[in-house]
């Protein structure tokens, strides 16, 4: 049954202990740091029962409805149905939470796609797995995950010699009721909101790391479980005009500490097999299906950058200003180009098992890579167009509250068209967007969010259709060439290349064709070639880039 936004408010008042520092969270739905973003999730649930968007963001099986995020795709159409979805939960954050209830929801439905893969080796359980699936789908929860073990607490030889113990989460005591853990995992991102945890493994676990290489998804108020939140950057007293995105879509991010927490058997997925505790997620649909909700997110935040920056050239007046221009097509096109990326793994989408679909893995692990690479420079040609423009605002928009100093505000800081005000209140939306303690973390997570980038190159690596490559390179010298005795074929051949390169760098940077024909001409020095140079296919050329030389 589909939860409404007031009844996953109240749902989430469980009684789960959470820490701020050495205080204890009585009620994140109304703590200071929490409840404003608490009421962005709670959207999020309503948005399903609005009946302009019900077909959008939910499906019907078996007379019951379920959240679209929880589709098994069996088809192209399905592949389209979970990316408008995932879609519009994005657009709605602007691409700016990355643990929305979409996000683990893709993950688990990746993982029941292929159940058979818990059956492969001794520890896992598909039947727990299938029941956990049906679980949260049919009861519409938020779940998350925490699947890394806390840096510097990966070395167990060093914890063992010095008689310390481990902080890595493990195994401590079992019987028939289920395990015992202790220790902590990171990073669980939006567990103060979620309702269930995945704790697993997506780190390679040496095959003596029996007891770190459970696999369970628990409810977030067991018993025993404690969320140790990082400072929150939504502070008592914070106004939304100074920090609009900061108040609106801080998801937090915890450490899971267990104390002698008791999991049923039930909850156990996997379970003393160190190699199944990551396979999982490879050997599945996981990875694939959770991380094409992750691409597209980050395509809505791209949209927003491009927005954001276009509107500071205008309130700026600069731009016109031909670099400036430039600036703006280049974030254009990058913008087009990853969107392009995802549009591309729903065109090309690969068969699976079992009779389902799956969104075509190069192109999901070239997206990532590209949002790994690029996203640092996005911010740093954001900061190049707003220059000084942030600072040079007063330290609250409260001014307006004195008549006199408004009327100062309002006359020295308004430009052309545009209000001081309305001035103030991008520049603030910018800078929560690049500049602050909020924007910080987000440029820290879309960097690791997927792993390290030797990781994130491997999965390129390995999805890389090394032979199709391999083969085209092996029927180069098959290829026709030119006659050894045809000079004016081979200078035909030679100067067309040369054009084309030319062309190709000059039509970047806004240079016409007829100039650069007409520039080629007169170098070429004499009249044979200036007739080879006229009879240049330069409308062919363009069309045939593509192709080898």
């Amino acid at each position: 049954m589909l939860m409404t936004g007031k009844e996953y408010l109240q749902s989430i008042r469980d009684g789960r202990v959470i820490y701020v520092g050495k205080e204890r969270v009585k009620d994140q739905t109304t703590h200071p740091a929490f409840a404003d973003a608490a009421r962005t999730y709670a959207a999020l649930f309503d948005m399903k029962s609005d009946p302009a968007v019900r077909e959008l963001m939910t499906f019907e099986e078996g007379g019951e409805r379920y959240s679209m995020y929880y589709l098994q795709p069996r088809s192209q159409e399905d592949l389209r149905r979970r990316n408008r979805a995932h879609r519009k939960i994005a657009d709605f954050c602007f691409g700016l939470m990355g643990r929305t209830p979409d996000a683990f929801a893709g993950n688990l439905t990746g993982l029941s796609l292929k159940p058979e893969v818990f059956d492969s080796e001794p520890g896992g359980s598909r039947n727990n797995l299938l029941a956990i699936y049906q679980h949260v789908r049919r009861n519409d929860l938020f779940a998350t995950y925490a699947i890394v073990p806390p840096q510097g607490a990966r070395n167990k030889d060093y914890y063992l010699a010095k008689g310390l113990p481990q902080p890595a989460l493990r195994v401590t005591a079992e019987d028939d009721r289920g395990v015992t853990l202790n220790g902590m995992k990171m990073l669980a991102s939006g567990a103060v909101y979620a309702h269930e945890v995945l704790v697993g493994n997506v780190m390679p676990l040496a095959p003596d790391q029996l007891k770190e290489s459970v696999t369970c998804v628990i409810p977030l108020n067991l018993p025993g479980l404690t969320l140790w939140s990082r400072e929150p950057f939504n502070r008592p007293g914070m106004n939304p005009f100074d920090r609009p995105l900061t108040t609106r879509f801080d998801e937090s991010d915890c450490m899971l500490v267990f104390k002698d927490a008791k999991v049923p058997w039930e909850k156990v997925i996997v379970h003393d097999n160190p190699a199944l505790s990551r396979n999982i997620y490879i050997q599945t649909a996981a990875h694939v299906i959770s991380n094409h909700q992750s691409n597209v997110r980050f395509g809505s935040k791209l949209r927003f950058m491009l927005g954001v920056a276009s509107l500071i050239t205008r309130f700026t007046g600069a731009r016109d200003i031909p670099a400036v221009r430039e600036t703006l097509g280049r974030l254009a096109a990058m913008e087009a180009g990853y969107n392009a990326m995802i549009d591309g793994q729903i065109e090309a989408y690969q068969p699976f098992d079992n009779g389902f679909v799956i969104f075509n893995r190069r192109y999901l692990y070239a997206a990532i890579h590209w949002a790994m690479e690029n996203h640092s420079q996005l911010i740093d040609i954001m900061r190049e167009l707003m220059g000084g423009g942030q600072f040079q605002f007063p330290a609250s928009i409260d001014v307006v509250e004195d008549p006199e100093l408004r009327d100062l505000f309002e006359t020295f800081w308004t430009a052309g068209e545009f209000a001081a005000a309305d001035r103030m209140k991008l520049f603030k939306l910018a800078w929560d967007l690049i500049g602050s303690d909020h924007a910080s973390r987000a440029t820290s997570y879309e960097k690791f969010f997927v792993g390290p980038a030797f990781a994130v190159r491997n999965y390129n690596f390995i999805n890389a259709p090394w032979d199709e490559l391999h083969d085209v390179n092996a029927g180069h010298d098959r290829r026709q060439t030119p006659r050894a005795n045809d000079t004016m074929s081979r200078l035909a051949d030679q100067r067309r290349s040369l054009l084309l390169l030319h062309f190709f760098v000059n039509d970047a940077t806004g240079g016409s064709r007829e100039r650069l024909r007409q520039r080629n001409c007169d170098r070429a020095g004499s009249g044979g070639r200036r007739v080879i140079l006229a009879a240049a296919p330069f409308d062919r050329l363009r069309d045939q880039q593509d192709q080898p030389l």
